[in-house]
């Protein structure tokens, strides 16, 4: 078992034959076991003479310079030492020339951190002796959340379903659990009771050192860390420990960072771009166990009620404006540090409570709902993202068509809001005139629905009833299709460019990791010059489609490149005018992977995503056909001239350096040709901002 949380979670030991060999890594001392080890485990392993051993190898992985996730290699040596497959001596050789074979192209300072973690793996296993008494130790049970508050149906579905399938007892359930889900839908934000506690380390705040930024909010790929706004009374209420501090130009408010720790994945990307004070940051990282007490303060602080005010005050489409809402994506399945979820999450405080979203298959998608839980949830009011996936070749024909089934309805409702306004007068008159003049406006017109609903409550025409029968599409929706490159450069591009050119008011984000992450790293039309990924392997030789070339050459599509950790208030404009543009929208954002081997590790994306603005290799720009009605210019180029090494950016990441090494003439060819088609489209954008410039007369 790698990861101690799960010694509660699941049945890690049941399953193996009498006299078998358990290996549990773990930081507790044989003493610590005692209170850390369920009985039913303890019991397991003593009634059927189960060999048990501990090692801890986030300890190791830090000694021997792989950092604390790193443990796959260090387990797997100590895997071997136990099975005695093969002699221990032979299986350590074996394994470091396989290290060599898989690390080398990464150079020799990683395959030496590789070797040693061999080495440490065999010789740090500890064997535990099984005290007699484990034998009638008490069943405890599995650890999994028994939902007793929220919505019925989350909370139905959690104990129901979702529980049993988490602690990978799904074969219990009857067809009588699952008939209720029979049409596939489920509720919204049942990962929310999931508490994983998978993380090494967790940030904790300290408000002496804060600014208020809430840019550790912002970049959270998990929506674990968030700012809260509380009353006097409300921060007095809080737990014990709670911490907080006057609200910077509100101080009738506190003001507090609170973590979940439990959702957290312990990227560290939130104390990474905390600014801090007088070069000491707000937050720290701290092992979970230590930090689990700040659980309790994250749980309460998520039930008080949202302030509007502040809000209001800071304005939602600023980066602390933003971070006030809820964000209506949350504790998703994505990697630890993953590029993707901050721009989605953003998307969900900006507009989440009036989303329609169609999803291409990929990342986003499998992060988006990992059977059984989901991370799209609702606000106070019930409200949120309607989110559904479709296959990976047709994402946008898919929201495309939620949109069209929206029109239709609107339409018809239209029609019927007239037809009440010819016979009424009064407030009704009024109220019915002000839902058909903001009928294109997202914002005010789930004021006008509200309003006219309640008016026709008791009304007994026909066209009432109608109305009131489907209040629930009355309100403008906000439409989106989500998906990677390998949909909206590749295999969706055709279904993208149909829904792009129909002219109607849908937006699309294509989060760019430049390769097809889901299944491994294949390389995509969207893969750069000199980029090796799978099917790519000696280095890609033709350059990135320009994407978004294509789409602004419609003249009537709102284009926008974004990198959040580049420019934070970039990337909020582009989506806050995206959404708000009346037409079809294309954003397309830089999104760090995994797969990229970025050296600093994925904790740092968002300062990846800073330098790759920095070099050139990324550039920030917005085009928006609105403007240029108004006589403005339509083309802004948000990203300076590139002030960083090109190449020095590129030697950061396994997918360029490995060429390096393997081929070193042809990765300078390469690397070349990259920066100089780098240069040439900086050169091509600025020549946009010339030929979309503001009408002269």
């Amino acid at each position: 078992c790698h990861n101690p949380s799960y010694i509660r979670k699941y049945n890690m030991v049941q399953e193996l034959v009498d006299g078998g060999t358990f290996l549990l890594n773990c930081p507790w001392t044989q003493e610590e076991l005692e209170e850390h080890l369920p009985g039913q485990v303890k019991a397991y392993i003593a009634n059927h003479n189960i060999k048990f051993y501990i090692i801890n190898g986030v300890k190791i992985g830090i000694e021997v310079g792989m950092g604390p996730t790193r443990i796959n290699t260090i387990l797997q040596s100590a895997f071997f030492k136990l099975a005695k497959i093969i002699p221990e001596e032979k299986a350590i050789e074996l394994m470091k020339a396989a290290a060599k074979a898989t690390y080398g192209r990464k150079g020799d300072e990683i395959v030496k951190k590789n070797w040693d973690a061999i080495d440490e793996g065999a010789k740090q296993v500890v064997e535990v002796k099984v005290p007699e008494r484990w034998k009638n130790a008490a069943d405890e049970g599995l650890d999994f959340t028994h939902a007793t508050e929220g919505r019925q149906d989350a909370v139905d579905f959690v104990n129901n379903i979702q529980s049993k399938v988490s602690a990978q007892e799904g074969n219990s359930l009857k067809v009588s659990d699952v008939l209720p889900y029979v049409d596939g839908s489920t509720p919204s934000g049942t990962s929310a009771y999931e508490k994983r506690g998978i993380a090494v380390n967790v940030p904790v705040w300290n408000p002496d050192n804060c600014i208020q930024c809430t840019r550790c909010s912002f970049v959270c790929p998990h929506a674990a860390i968030r700012p809260f706004a509380m009353t006097p009374a409300e921060a007095e209420a809080a737990p014990e420990g709670f911490k907080s501090l006057d609200m910077t130009g509100m101080k009738q408010y506190k003001f507090g960072i609170q973590v979940s720790a439990l959702d957290c994945t312990g990227c560290g990307s939130c104390a990474n771009v905390c600014p801090g004070k007088k070069g000491a940051k707000a937050l720290t990282m701290t092992p979970l166990e230590e930090a689990l007490g700040e659980q309790a303060g994250f749980d309460y602080a998520v039930k008080l009620p949202e302030k509007h005010d502040v809000v209001e005050k800071f304005k939602i489409t600023t980066v602390k404006g933003s971070q006030f809402k809820k964000p209506l994506l949350e504790f998703s399945g994505a990697c630890a540090g993953c590029g993707e979820t901050p721009y989605v999450k953003l998307i969900t405080q900006l507009c989440g409570d009036r989303m329609y979203v169609g999803n291409a298959t990929g990342c986003s998608s499998i992060w988006g709902n990992s059977s059984p839980s989901t991370p799209y949830t609702v606000n106070a009011e019930g409200r949120g993202p309607a989110w559904s996936n479709s296959l990976f070749e047709d994402g946008a024909e898919f929201g495309y068509g939620m949109l069209l089934a929206q029109n239709a309805h609107r339409s018809a409702l239209m029609r019927r809001v007239e037809e009440v306004k010819a016979s009424a007068d009064g407030e009704l008159k009024d109220a019915c005139q002000e839902w058909i003049d903001t009928y294109t406006n997202g914002i005010t017109n789930r004021v006008a629905t509200d309003k006219l609903v309640a008016l026709l409550t008791g009304n007994e025409s026909d066209a009432a009833k109608y109305i009131l029968e489907n209040k629930d599409f009355m309100a403008k929706k906000s439409h989106w299709c989500f998906g990677g490159d390998g949909w909206g450069y590749d295999i969706g591009f055709g279904g993208l460019d149909h829904v792009l050119a129909s002219g109607k008011d849908i937006n699309i984000l294509v989060v760019d990791t430049e390769v097809y992450s889901n299944t491994g790293g294949q390389s995509s039309k969207a893969t750069p010059t000199g980029a090796v990924a799978q099917f790519a392997a000696g280095g890609k030789e033709t350059r990135k489609k320009d994407l978004a070339s294509i789409a602004m050459s419609y003249g009537y599509v709102y284009v926008a490149q974004i990198a959040i950790g580049a420019d934070y208030n970039q990337a909020v404009k582009a989506i806050a005018e995206a959404e708000a543009y009346n037409g079809p929208s294309l954003i397309i954002a830089y999104a760090p992977c995994i797969n990229h081997g970025i050296k600093k590790g994925m904790g740092k994306s968002i300062t990846e995503e800073e330098l790759a603005v920095k070099a050139g290799y990324w550039h920030l720009f917005r085009y928006n056909p609105a403007a240029k009605a108004e006589g403005k210019a339509a083309f802004t180029l948000d990203s300076k001239a590139p002030t960083d090494s090109y190449k020095e950016f590129l030697d950061g990441e396994v997918r360029y350096n490995s060429l390096k090494r393997a081929n070193p003439e042809k990765a300078e060819r390469l690397q070349n040709k990259s920066e100089q088609e780098a240069k040439d489209r900086y050169t091509y954008l600025n020549k946009l901002v010339t030929l979309y410039g503001a009408d002269q007369d």
